[in-house]
């Protein structure tokens, strides 16, 4: 039965997908693309009988071709922890969405495989962020300090790796990343056994992170800062993850980092207080191409002429 994976390019999904494949090792088509490239179901070729894996994609976003795969004959298996809307009721659909701020689709899928390979879900939950989900997952296996610190890491430097406008932008091509990571069973192997390629993530994370910790913020408050960052490959690789940065070096503040596209719009990276995870996904849905979660929300082209608009916004939602 012909099998299609359409998965997130970035940490969370790569993870997700990591743990399902080593407990269902199968040869699949990889549909994926730069992290903010979301509405990959409708670029599947689906035929009767196909079965579909999607995993940390918006089912908003994907709705028309989930709908469409159905109608095709394929059954659709999808996990994800974004906002999702109308879920249709087909029998050939099988969901797992959960919108709670604390669950990515790494621990969504960690928690279906009841644990079978925790430690790629550690790792997804770093990647996005979730540092108290991580730390509460991992408490119970033991880790020393420097285990945790290489878990965290990684799932850093693989969520880096999905940013960018194009695939040109990235280190790694995300299905070329996958398939990098997916023989291993735990991430300790693949960093050891795939050292080449963990080194090539980690000095380009740090050399782009040292480029971004350079420019100063526009606008800064005690509830909010904006960062615009220029129109370079760097910026564009280093925009999600330095917005997590700066939210846990300011828990109590939200934090846009807009980078300057060429066209002359702002691909924009929100962040909510971590001490208040709520209102980046409605901030985000008032422009057009926004969207995303209660805590981490985007908009993929945010024109110039809404720029102004966009950091009242920011300052209206944190006030």
């Amino acid at each position: 039965m012909p099998h299609i994976d359409i998965f997130n390019g970035d940490a969370d999904g790569i993870c997700a997908l990591t743990q399902l494949r080593n407990a269902e090792p199968l040869e699949s088509t990889l549909i994926t693309g730069v992290k903010r490239d979301i509405a990959l179901v409708a670029k599947a070729e689906v035929h009767a009988g196909d079965r579909i894996t999607a995993l940390d994609l918006s089912f908003d976003k994907n709705r028309d071709g989930v709908l469409k795969a159905l109608q095709a004959g394929a059954e659709v298996f999808y996990v994800d922890h974004h906002f999702a809307g109308e879920i249709p009721e087909s029998d050939k659909l099988t969901t797992i969405i959960d919108p709670d701020p604390n669950v990515c689709t790494s621990l969504l899928i960690n928690g279906y495989l009841e644990g079978k390979y925790v430690e790629w879900a550690v790792t997804g939950a770093f990647g996005d962020n979730l540092k108290a989900s991580a730390h509460t997952l991992a408490a119970p296996l033991g880790f020393s300090e420097k285990q945790l610190s290489l878990l965290e890491n990684l799932g850093i430097y693989i969520n880096y790796n999905g940013y960018g406008s194009s695939l040109e932008d990235l280190h790694f091509p995300p299905a070329e990343l996958f398939e990098l990571v997916r023989p291993f069973s735990s991430p300790f192997g693949f960093v050891e056994e795939a050292a080449d390629a963990f080194a090539r993530l980690e000095s380009g994370y740090r050399d782009d992170m040292a480029a971004a910790a350079a420019v100063e913020p526009v606008r800064e408050t005690s509830k909010t800062a904006v960062i615009i960052l220029p129109n370079q490959a760097w910026a564009r690789r280093v925009s999600g993850v330095y917005s997590n940065d700066l939210a846990n070096a300011s828990p109590g503040r939200a934090h846009a980092v807009l980078t300057a596209r060429a066209d002359g719009t702002y691909l924009v990276s929100v962040r909510a207080p971590l001490d208040d995870k709520r209102g980046a996904d409605a901030l985000c849905r008032q422009f057009p191409t926004g969207g995303g979660r209660a805590a981490a929300a985007g908009i993929n082209a945010l024109p110039a002429d809404q720029l102004d608009p966009f950091i009242d916004a920011l300052d209206e939602s944190y006030a």
